[in-house]
């Protein structure tokens, strides 16, 4: 049977950001394994860890790792406007699945660190859930009326002096837009903890970066990242709004070729 028919390399490629009815290669297979292995070997030993600070240097750890094996570099496009320390909601948009390991590499010399914002699927993936369950997350479920548990989650991460990190799109932009539509949530959690807000752009269709790498295992490729201007948790103008024209980014604009 081809690799691109198989039910278990479609699905397990689905997972990874590799599509069905893309042809599958032995390349992109074995890269996939080591992911997995890679994210199931982290998440086993974050399972035994509580300190916040040893966390965030397994996170980290892992972030390098799996960016090294795809030979994938990070480069902030103007590094003076990163601020070194404080408490952020980090708002980045969402295009593939490693997008969490670039913002996570892209801060690794400044302070800031906290949990992400992950939806309930990933919590309950066989391919991520072990590692986004103990990597320090915050689970969302949307199908819950009652949203109380997960603010009063929010609420204790900054208690302990941590930031934010969310996906305002919710999911991966598969789209051939630039961005897609913020969800509401956002900016709930920045204004119910009066976290100043800092604006990520992965300006890199990191999607495409990854279904190369995954296709040609000698390729070198760089990712491109440009960080905003800070926005206060008060400020009344829709998030998306700010964030689209802090980038540049037109309504119904295609990326950038």
């Amino acid at each position: 049977m081809p690799l691109h028919r198989c039910t278990f390399f479609n699905s397990f490629g689905y997972n990874f950001g590799i599509y069905e009815g893309n042809l599958v290669t032995l390349n992109t297979i074995k890269q996939l394994f080591y992911g997995l292995y890679l994210t199931n070997s982290f998440g086993y030993r974050l399972r035994k860890v509580s300190d916040p600070m040893e966390i965030k240097r397994l996170r980290l750890a892992y972030s390098e790792a799996q960016l090294d094996t795809l030979h994938v570099s990070v480069k902030i496009d103007n590094p003076e406007k990163l601020p070194q320390e404080g408490q952020y909601l980090i708002v980045a948009n969402h295009r593939s699945i490693i997008d969490p390991p670039i913002i996570e590499v892209a801060l690794k010399h400044t302070k800031i660190f906290g949990p992400w914002i992950s939806k309930k699927e990933l919590y309950n993936s066989f391919f991520f859930g072990l590692f986004v369950r103990n990597a320090g997350s915050i689970l969302l479920d949307r199908e819950k009326s009652q949203m109380s548990g997960f603010f009063a989650e929010t609420k204790e991460a900054v208690k302990r002096g941590e930031s934010i990190f969310i996906f305002p799109e919710g999911t991966r932009n598969k789209t051939d837009r630039a961005l897609t539509t913020f969800k509401e949530g956002s900016r709930l959690i920045a204004l119910k903890n009066r976290l100043p807000i800092l604006p990520v752009y992965i300006k890199t269709d990191a999607d495409k970066v990854l279904k190369n790498a995954l296709n040609d295992s000698k390729l070198e490729q760089e990712v491109t990242i440009v960080i905003g201007d800070v926005i206060d948790y008060k400020e009344k103008t829709s998030l998306e709004t700010l964030y689209r024209k802090m980038f540049s980014l037109e309504e119904e604009g295609s990326l950038p070729k």
